[in-house]
């Protein structure tokens, strides 16, 4: 017997507040993330995690056997921008739920879009190396935050996100591309200044948020099936684009920020505002 979907129900849930507590709150702004629990639902998730899925597959081009992959190749299938593919997956990009959370982790008034991607970590992918997000960004303010959606319930064989504690208030690895080498010399240097490490399993429903220059890896997926995530990339509503500062943010200006001019804010065209108080 097929089960009917409920599609009100589902986009209700997806723009309903969701109360986050002030201590999650003060959590994040010393951690530089939070993991909160059961902030979507199983049926969010597998209505739209089955969208999400036969569009990263449907778009994918890497196709190369994993032992002829980079690093960087190994660790995931990345594919961005699904809100402008498809409108159900935009219904999903474009919660104001998980936007309004990340506007009250960051204390702004409203966030903007970035840009989206998902990251599926395939049966025997590989690490994902130490890195901070923000060195890819052409953005002045570090009032920027990720929102990871793991569509299924992650244990450590998958390979959950891990962080370390408190890294984004230092500025060490802030010109390190994600690569063998930033695993290594940010390994050694997080320990070397004794970052206590949160790598912890996903529950169904549990998502993590973490700032642009939070520090943070992944184990490989040892496990038999893929480990699909859906993340979206916030930043303040008022945040301005800066001259960027290395080849990567060179291509992201022109591809998430459409070349917009440098001291401006981003337009609304590609990063609209998801939510505003």
């Amino acid at each position: 017997m097929e089960t009917t979907i409920d599609k009100e129900a589902l986009l209700s849930e997806l723009n309903r507040p969701y109360a986050i507590s002030p201590d999650a709150v003060a959590f994040y702004r010393q951690n530089g993330y939070v993991k909160l629990k059961q902030v979507l639902s199983p049926e969010v998730l597998t209505y739209y995690g089955d969208i999400l899925t036969d569009l990263v597959f449907r778009l994918n081009t890497l196709i190369k056997p994993m032992e002829e992959r980079t690093t960087y190749e190994r660790a995931f299938l990345q594919i961005m921008n699904l809100w402008r593919e498809d409108e159900q997956a935009k219904e999903f990009v474009f919660s104001t739920r998980l936007a309004r959370i990340a506007a009250d982790l960051m204390g702004v008034e409203g966030v903007r879009i970035y840009h989206d991607q998902a990251l599926y970590k395939e049966p025997s992918g590989g690490i994902t190396p130490w890195h901070a997000d923000q060195f890819y960004w052409p953005l002045a303010s570090p009032n920027t935050v990720t929102v990871w959606i793991p569509l299924q319930e992650t244990p450590m064989e998958m390979g959950p996100l891990a962080f370390a504690e408190g890294s984004q208030h230092v500025e060490i690895g802030r010109d390190i591309e994600i690569s063998d080498d930033s695993e290594k010399l940010l390994a050694d240097e997080l320990q070397k200044q004794n970052f206590p490490l949160n790598n912890t399993p996903f529950e169904l429903g549990e998502l993590s948020y973490h700032a642009g220059w939070t520090f943070h890896r992944a184990g490989p997926n040892v496990s038999d099936q893929p480990r699909k995530v859906m993340t979206m990339i916030y930043m303040d509503k008022d945040q301005v684009i800066v001259p960027p500062r290395n080849k990567y943010q060179t291509a992201d200006h022109a591809k998430w920020l459409n070349n917009v001019p440098v001291g401006s804010s981003p337009q609304n065209e590609l990063n609209p505002v998801l939510f505003s108080y």
